[in-house]
């Protein structure tokens, strides 16, 4: 019990943040956005960067024997869509942390939640069913995706689906795929590694005190030709070969750690 108790004191402090920092901080910021800010999605997502950069902040503080390292350029992506491979729930929360103006899509299931789901509606966030109430969001957000992009916005996903339990690779959902397409805009993989280490699937508590190294770095760029377009197919079997070909790699890179 005692070797847990950096962990719980980590994944407390972790918490308490979520609700101090929001309502005695954020929640502020929330309010007057609503009410002030004439492009309310923007300046929701900019504030959600601002707080979920506090969170990772407190973290890496906490968390002294974790490494992180992080494609500075990551931050720097505008007007594109990001796909990338998902292995903890830190990954849409580390790169909100690192996009200034992000949209992504959330389970549905969130947007009914109190004021965690009016954050995300205001976001512009778009819901992964398309049925009701999500259906009309989504058709929505869709119609107005171009000219997000256009303005310098990014739509990251996670193709999967759902977290990676075993660390494999899993089937890429194609509708992501079909918006890089309609809207000819560049599509970045991003590799995501670590996170699953620091905050497990199905477990509750941070794993503080193990050596690890978080990474999330840009695996390649498929670039948009509006002469010889690309198919949504053909965009989702070259993601998927980058994704495959980097899990190689760390693999391969394990496989001699664990060797020397």
């Amino acid at each position: 019990m005692l070797n847990r108790l950096p962990d719980a004191v980590v994944t407390l402090a972790c918490w308490l943040y979520f609700i101090f920092a929001f309502l005695f901080f954020f929640s502020f910021f929330y309010g007057a956005a609503r009410l002030f800010a004439r492009d309310r999605e923007r300046a929701f997502q900019h504030l959600n960067h601002r707080f979920f950069l506090g969170f990772f902040t407190l973290l890496r503080f906490l968390s002294p024997r974790q490494q992180w390292r992080l494609d500075p350029l990551i931050g720097k992506i505008s007007g594109s869509v990001i796909v990338c491979n998902h292995l903890s729930y830190l990954d849409p929360l580390l790169l909100i942390s690192l996009l200034p103006q992000q949209k992504t899509i959330v389970k549905s299931v969130f947007f009914k939640a109190p004021v965690f789901g009016w954050i995300l509606k205001v976001s512009g966030y778009l819901p992964a069913q398309s049925t009701g109430k999500n259906g009309v969001r989504m058709i929505r957000q869709m119609e107005k995706m171009g000219e997000y992009l256009q303005k310098g916005g990014n739509l990251f996903v996670f193709p999967e689906g759902t977290r990676s339990r075993n660390g494999e690779l899993g089937r890429l959902h194609g509708g992501v795929f079909k918006i890089a397409r309609m809207y000819r805009c560049p599509v970045l993989v991003v590799g995501a590694g670590g996170t699953e280490r620091l905050f497990t699937p199905g477990e509750f508590f941070f794993h503080t005190r193990r050596e690890n190294t978080i990474r999330l770095n840009i695996l390649d760029r498929i670039l948009p030709d509006r002469e010889h377009p690309v198919s949504a197919a053909g965009l989702e079997k070259e993601v998927r070969r980058i994704l495959r070909q980097a899990q190689n790699d760390q693999t391969l890179r394990k496989n001699r750690k664990s060797a020397q």
